[in-house]
């Protein structure tokens, strides 16, 4: 016997099992020692580490998490603009299209007032040439017609207020056929 005296153990376990009750004893203080030591040591750290990680997870998580209500908020902000700059692009093509309607109407109302004035402006011409050309016309119709008149009847038509009332009365038979 070899070791602290005690009995070897009977039978055969095979090449790993104890051979002393004395080994059997020490492998069980070792290894309440050794578990003993991984509670009080190994299992704290690394469920310290295990904590550590956890938190760095988790956090990465609320970040992400925040990150993507961030990002939702800026896409409805974004569509929020894009809608308003569609309806103030909108509302500035139909504010153009009234002014360019109304700058329409505005020349044609001009067109038709130049028009007018000039057409105005033309009968006033005609009214005055007319007069003209009567006024021309009785002078030389009035002189022929006296001339003619004095060959006719014999006699010089020389007084002339004869000879007006002969004109006036000779344009008056011609106004009226």
């Amino acid at each position: 016997m070899i070791g602290f005296g005690l009995v070897p153990l009977e039978g055969t376990f095979g090449p790993l099992a104890p051979t002393h009750w004395s080994e059997v004893i020490v492998g069980l203080a070792l290894a309440c020692l050794i578990a003993f030591g991984v509670q009080k040591f190994v299992v704290p750290r690394f469920e310290e580490v295990y904590r550590q990680r956890s938190e760095q997870i988790e956090g990465g998580i609320r970040r992400s998490e925040q990150a993507q209500l961030e990002a939702k908020e800026s896409k409805q902000e974004y569509q929020q603009m894009l809608e308003q700059m569609r309806t103030d692009t909108s509302q500035a093509r139909e504010e153009a299209r009234a002014q360019a309607a109304q700058i329409v109407s505005e020349a044609r109302e001009q067109a038709q007032r130049e028009a007018d004035h000039i057409i105005e402006q033309a009968r006033l011409q005609i009214v005055a040439e007319r007069k003209q050309a009567f006024d021309s016309l009785r002078g030389e119709v009035g002189g022929l017609a006296t001339a003619l008149a004095g060959r006719i009847v014999g006699e010089s038509l020389k007084n002339d207020e004869l000879a007006d009332r002969t004109v006036d009365r000779f344009l008056a038979e011609l106004e009226t056929r």
